[in-house]
């Protein structure tokens, strides 16, 4: 089977991104078997797990997806796995035998407990039938001192022609970093070998020749500033979002399904729907538990009436109150009292480019906006440094409290474009409340966005 295809969200994942993510390679894995295909779509993340999902997975039995630190190709996106080997103290002539009947070029040779040794090739054989020949150069030889040597070679040991100057690569090595090793290797390829010192893999100059890309479905967002480190170099197969359409380019036409709705986790519904897959009751839970999130339990004005069909139609699968369900979600998120601040501010945050500059708006959802503004004083000096970091314009965090349903303001640098935006003044402390303010895409960063 080739290298499974990446389904993964945003940087600074939220509960959507997470969920969307799950729920959308489980999708396309059903629909794999039932069209016979070999392929396998995995889930996969760019950052911590929000508490909620990590709470949503944990109660429906169902694996966190695995974390991914970039999409650059890999030596094991090329290699050969389960490499044909012999062991150390087998006959060159059972070599021999083995090399023809199996059309390779070398045998990986083992030690007794099976862990790599060396390489055995047709290449050190052939020096060998030909250093039988050396002796021809002695006047007294003769043809059957010739053939002497060959049957001599046939009973040697594998050891005895083994190389051990062998380039040895681990498999989440990037291709980039292996090329001009395996260029300028001796033999030509390279052996992949794990943890144990077991042969994994082998690669050839002509596995690198075509340099392949790692395949990629995008959900919850289509921007090179919040896709894993080295999209450029995917091949971004598939994008769902609800965002805004941004600057992710692809070299072929793809399906990119982009609607105005509430998450990204409605859209995989809707799918689940259309393709006629039946939705278990984890993955329902999963995905009902995105939607509520994403809307703050449908006050959101991104809230639609797809989102609300989608939400009725899982939680007629879980045989829930969609509303009870999703502020039992919201309650995991746990006090925001000794929350570490860099996750208070900066777990629901993303990048957006204004003009020359860069902006952080973040957004941080409570059912008990008191306790997280009595940290103020520690919130600014996070948001202050974030800026100082990465040089952004100005960075905005959005307090949002689901049963006042607005948001209070938190600004650290220059303030005039949100106070020009929002016909407000923000404050240098105490922030400004926002009634009516839940979406940081809708409400927020289109309008600042579009200034």
């Amino acid at each position: 089977m080739a290298s499974p295809i990446i389904v993964v969200g945003h940087r600074n994942p939220d509960n959507d991104s997470i969920c969307a993510a799950v729920g959308y390679a489980y999708l396309k894995n059903e629909l794999a078997r039932r069209d016979g295909r070999d392929v396998e779509y995995l889930p996969a993340r760019l950052g911590a797990l929000p508490p909620e999902s990590t709470w949503i997975l944990e109660q429906n039995g169902i694996e966190a997806p695995r974390m991914l630190a970039h999409v650059h190709a890999r030596v094991c996106d090329v290699m050969t796995p389960d490499p044909e080997s012999i062991r150390h103290d087998a006959s060159m002539l059972e070599a021999g035998r083995r090399l023809r009947q199996l059309n390779v070029r070398s045998l990986v040779v083992t030690n007794d407990d099976g862990t790599f040794r060396g390489l055995i090739s047709t290449r050190a054989i052939a020096e060998r039938y030909i250093s039988a020949t050396d002796v021809l150069e002695d006047d007294s030889a003769n043809s059957m001192a010739v053939a002497a040597s060959l049957i001599e070679s046939l009973g040697q040991r594998v050891s005895e022609l083994t190389y051990t100057n062998v380039l040895v690569l681990d498999r989440e090595t990037l291709l980039n970093e292996a090329v001009d090793d395996l260029m300028a290797s001796e033999l030509r390829e390279g052996v992949v070998v794990d943890d144990d010192g077991f042969a994994v893999g082998i690669v050839t100059r002509s596995d690198i020749a075509a340099r392949p890309k790692r395949k990629v479905i995008l959900v919850d967002h289509n921007e090179t500033r919040q896709a894993a480190n080295g999209i450029e170099e995917a091949d971004v197969v598939e994008i769902l979002d609800h965002h805004r359409i941004a600057d992710v380019m692809t070299a072929n036409p793809i399906q990119f399904l982009n609607l105005p709705v509430g998450s990204t986790a409605t859209i995989v519904t809707m799918e689940f729907r259309k393709h006629g897959v039946e939705v278990p009751r984890g993955i329902a839970a999963v995905l009902l538990s995105a939607i509520m999130t994403d809307t703050v339990i449908l006050k959101s004005p991104t809230a639609t009436a797809i989102d609300r069909d989608q939400v009725d139609y899982l939680a007629g699968i879980l045989g829930v109150d969609p509303t009870e369900f999703g502020l039992s979600v919201f309650r995991t998120r746990g006090g925001e009292d000794d929350m570490p601040v860099d996750k208070l501010v900066e777990a629901d945050s993303k990048e957006f480019q204004l003009g020359d500059s860069t902006v952080l708006i973040a957004q941080h959802e409570t059912v008990d906006l008191p306790a997280v503004m009595a940290r103020e004083g520690e919130i600014r000096a996070h948001m202050a440094s974030l800026r100082e970091l990465h040089g952004y314009e100005f960075v905005l965090l959005m307090v949002t409290d689901i049963m006042a349903e607005g948001s209070q303001f938190v600004v650290e640098g220059n303030r005039r474009v949100v106070n020009r935006v929002f016909n407000i003044e923000c404050p240098e402390e105490g922030g400004v409340w926002m009634p009516g303010i839940l979406s940081r895409k809708k409400q927020v960063a289109a309008r600042i966005l579009g200034a």
